[in-house]
């Protein structure tokens, strides 16, 4: 396993390097599929960086509770200030050692999981899928290289870019994307939708465990 990153360093600038960088669109990508996302009532979220997610998510769903992540004290610290609720609780944690509550029916890994090697992404799922049931949820957002599209190579370049700035300013050793798709269809999960942003570039999804 590669030594845990310091988000720390990264947490008040995340908000406005983000902007700076991709606009909106991250945000707009990460809240895409919030209306289906009502019937839920247990939420583990992993990695939401400083929770303009998760205030989404808590305010549009009053009847869910949620265990949120972070490796990352100052990132957890925006993200309980930006989501005072007492249906939020928040633990200081590699996402690869915590176990899903019981009854938890979604997980959510916005550009997260890029953090993460190949078997590192294959352990988490498999953990996750072990503690869960079927008809559970995840909800997935992240990068990706469009393989029919002029812009792969534009988008190669830019993913190096970002994973180098990353490296250099919190220690991530990670340098490529990982394959979430394979994780979740080898523990079970079924992909239900799809959207696309930015040519393909960057995605989000809903899975659903068997």
């Amino acid at each position: 396993m590669n030594p845990q990153p310091n988000f720390d360093r990264v947490a008040r600038m995340y908000r406005w390097a983000e902007y700076l960088s991709l606009g909106p669109v991250l945000q707009r990508t990460r809240t895409h599929f919030l209306p289906k996302l009502a019937g839920c009532r247990r939420a583990l979220v992993l990695g939401d960086g400083d929770g303009r997610f998760l205030s989404r998510l808590l305010q549009q769903n009053t009847a869910l509770s949620v265990l949120a992540v972070d490796t990352s004290d100052a990132m957890l610290r925006l993200l309980r200030g930006r989501c005072s609720s007492a249906r939020l609780e928040t633990v200081q944690a590699s996402a690869l050692d915590v176990t899903p509550q019981p009854g938890t029916d979604l997980v959510v890994t916005h550009f997260f999981l890029d953090c993460l090697t190949q078997g590192e992404v294959d352990a988490l799922v498999r953990r996750v899928a072990a503690h869960t049931q079927a008809g559970t949820l995840w909800l997935l957002s992240d990068f990706e290289v469009p393989r029919r599209s002029l812009l792969g190579p534009l988008a190669k370049v830019y993913l190096s870019a970002l994973y180098l700035a990353f490296g250099v300013l919190t220690g991530l050793r990670v340098r490529s994307l990982p394959d979430p798709q394979s994780a979740l269809i080898e523990a079970g999960f079924v992909r239900v939708v799809r959207h696309e942003k930015v040519l393909g570039v960057i995605y989000t999804e809903i899975w659903r465990r068997r």
